[in-house]
């Protein structure tokens, strides 16, 4: 009995959250939002080390739900969708469709140095391209992988918050 007086006393604990993103930093279509996205993640043919760190981002320690930004399973629910990985041959008809499925207004964040530029697989034979060469792309998060403080860094700059 005495733990759980402990933990109603204490109440949640977290860190602060850092200062809100400026208006400067939010892409032009970030604005119709309205502070709250849902995600669709695409792994385009990563080597899951930024799939690591995306579930990093949103799980208990950085939380990118307290910020207003959701994962979500279909791209038909999506407004954002959180790219990672060299585009590969294989998957870029599908990236292709699953963009086109996403509803207007919609961004696109290139998750890690693969999705911006390749990566160390630039140039291989089984790789299309950045996915910037697919699809539009609205937001780049560089690191190989980055860390989930960046990528929670840029989702706040789509939801403002």
């Amino acid at each position: 009995m005495g733990l759980l007086r402990k933990i109603r006393d204490t109440g949640r604990v977290a860190e602060p959250a850092p200062p809100a993103p400026t208006a400067e930093e939010a892409p032009p279509q970030a604005r119709a939002l309205g502070g709250s996205v849902q995600v669709r993640h695409v792994d385009a043919g990563s080597c899951n080390g930024c799939e690591i760190e995306i579930g990093g981002a949103f799980g208990p320690v950085h939380d990118a739900e307290r910020y207003g930004a959701r994962l979500v399973a279909s791209p038909r629910h999506a407004d954002v969708l959180l790219v990672t990985g060299p585009v590969t041959r294989n998957m870029a008809e599908p990236l292709r469709r699953t963009y086109e499925a996403v509803p207007e207004p919609r961004l696109v964040v290139a998750v890690g140095d693969c999705a911006r530029d390749c990566g160390l697989f630039a140039g291989a034979y089984g790789v299309e391209g950045a996915v910037r060469d697919v699809v539009p792309v609205d937001l780049e998060v560089p690191g190989c992988p980055p860390e989930p403080a960046a990528i929670v860094a840029a989702l706040r700059r789509v939801t403002g918050r």
